[in-house]
């Protein structure tokens, strides 16, 4: 795998991101304009397409949001480990979730001095990961 930086760590899922997500909305934006359009006749049916197409984004958006607050626990937990491990003390407590993701991808050798930056200085996620100069690259997540 290549090396991450500031400029490759995010990460596209293409078939999800540019497939899946453009083909729902234009269902979605497709089933309102057939219920917009729909004779007498068939607005039972119209309604139930623009219900389905509905209930179909909230299931993509939910199964998105779910799986990301469960990266986002083990992040923290993951990286109040490293910290403990490394200091013998748990993360600082001021630091934002935000601000944790943004450190994960900080080596060893600069995490402890960067947390206590972020905390200190509030620092933003973007500000933290400028600031690594040693960059620990996190494959997993999407």
């Amino acid at each position: 795998m290549h090396g991450q930086n500031l400029r490759n760590h995010r990460r596209f899922m293409p078939s999800y991101h540019f497939v899946t997500m453009p083909l729902l909305l234009a269902l979605v934006i497709g089933s309102c304009v057939n219920l917009y359009k729909a004779a007498d006749t068939n607005l039972y049916s119209a309604s139930l397409i623009c219900l389905g197409s509905f209930i179909m984004l909230s299931i993509f958006f939910h199964s998105r949001i779910f799986a990301l607050k469960v990266q986002n626990r083990v992040i923290r937990l993951e990286e109040n480990f490293r910290h403990f491990t490394l200091t013998g003390k748990p993360l600082d407590a001021r630091l934002r979730l935000s601000q944790i993701i943004a450190l994960r991808f900080a080596a060893d050798a600069e995490f402890i001095q960067l947390s206590s930056k972020a905390a200190d200085e509030k620092l933003s996620s973007n500000d933290i990961k400028k600031l690594i100069t040693e960059w620990k690259g996190d494959f997993h997540r999407v």
